[in-house]
């Protein structure tokens, strides 16, 4: 067996559900639940009787990321809906919500993707958004409702000034229109009761922040990389305070997620495009996904032979032996004959599994294999 370093990375405004999908191994954790539509049962014998006695088509095994460039005014729960749907796919879930008025990067994990949600919530992002001087809105974005104004506006020298303060590990309060509990209940619900809602400061880390335009005095354009739950509307809210004024997010998109870039994202059109030339057999829906692993790129792969790779399918530990057997532990990806099997942790001189994929079903074309 040989160890190879993986080829990639995984950070912005997101907080799911954690990932309930039964399986027979230990789960790594994280917060994302896969959507699933609620199945309903027909108790009416004439049912199948409909259409020649032909039953109703049953949703497929589908395996691998799409990263759709979410247009605006869709929530992320809309859109993975819709790729459920065009994909005819079992399970779906997004790895971290992109609120209505953003555009851009949302990873959509189909199938056994769904297992490696959490090595892209935890991962950097990166944004482009708008800061809109003079309003404090309560939800710290432009569908807000307007608390405070100011005529002040901030100085290119004095907004450059400022960025160093939001930079690194920082302090941050989330909005109160946010996802963050409060004694069981969302901050956003309480708020939309008119409740006061107090949230504490939390630690956040901001990798880069810059000033990329001043259209006018009105109007500044960022660009933000950052680590897992960073508010960007918090970060407008408060740069807006300390330069004297205020400000709102009015313009949002996301251009990172993890190891998922512009180049990886697919607008709704095309894709329903794709999918409309798949059904006629003019191309292939395996043509619009990423292979599973692709989330997995920040941590190190592990070959196996095809021996030890039927005892970890069955969930028993294999032993490390021989000169090649690595020396390193901790989470590894493995491998056989270049196909993902499993998930694992490195030991005590044996390979662990954790969580173990079946691919069997539609993934990945080649090509999508090889990086943009």
């Amino acid at each position: 067996m040989t160890m190879d370093p993986a080829h990639g990375t995984i950070g912005g405004e997101e907080t799911d559900q954690r990932d309930v999908q039964k399986n027979n191994f230990a789960d790594l954790g994280g917060d994302s639940q896969p959507h699933q539509e609620p199945r309903r049962v027909n108790n009416d014998p004439r049912a199948n009787k409909q259409k020649g006695n032909q039953p109703r088509r049953d949703r497929r095994d589908v395996h691998g990321w799409v990263v759709l460039d979410k247009p605006i005014g869709m929530t992320s729960t809309q859109a993975v809906a819709v790729l459920k749907r065009l994909f005819n796919a079992k399970r779906a879930g997004h790895a971290g919500t992109l609120d209505p008025l953003a555009s851009g990067g949302l990873p959509i994990a189909l199938g056994e993707a769904t297992k490696t949600v959490p090595f892209v919530m935890d991962g950097r992002k990166r944004y482009q958004f708008t800061v809109c001087w003079g309003e404090e809105r309560d939800t710290d974005d432009i569908e807000g409702r307007v608390t405070a104004t100011s005529d002040q506006r901030p100085t290119r020298e004095a907004i450059l000034a400022l960025l160093p303060r939001f930079t690194g590990v920082i302090e941050q309060i989330p909005p109160r229109y946010s996802a963050i509990k409060v004694q069981g209940e969302r901050a956003y619900d309480l708020a939309r009761d008119g409740e006061v809602v107090e949230l504490a400061p939390r630690p956040v880390e901001i990798h880069h922040l810059t000033l990329v335009d001043q259209p006018d005095n009105d109007r500044a354009v960022f660009e933000a990389e950052c680590g897992k739950g960073t508010y960007v509307r918090a970060l407008a809210r408060d740069m807006g305070r300390i330069l004297g004024t205020y400000g709102h997010i009015c313009a949002l998109r996301r251009t990172l997620v993890g190891p998922f870039g512009e180049n990886d994202m697919i607008p709704l059109d095309q894709l329903e495009a794709l999918c409309d030339r798949a059904a006629s057999g003019e191309g292939s829906l395996a043509d619009a996904l990423m292979p599973v692993e692709t989330a997995l790129d920040d941590i190190p792969a592990l070959a196996v032979t095809r021996a030890d790779a039927a005892r970890l399918h069955r969930g028993q530990a294999v032993l490390l032996r021989g000169r090649d057997a690595p020396t390193s532990s901790g989470t590894v990806y493995v491998t056989v004959a270049g196909r993902l099997l499993a998930l694992a942790e490195v030991g005590n001189g044996e390979i662990i599994p954790k969580r173990v994929f079946n691919l069997t079903g539609l993934t990945a074309s080649t090509g999508r294999n090889e990086r943009n």
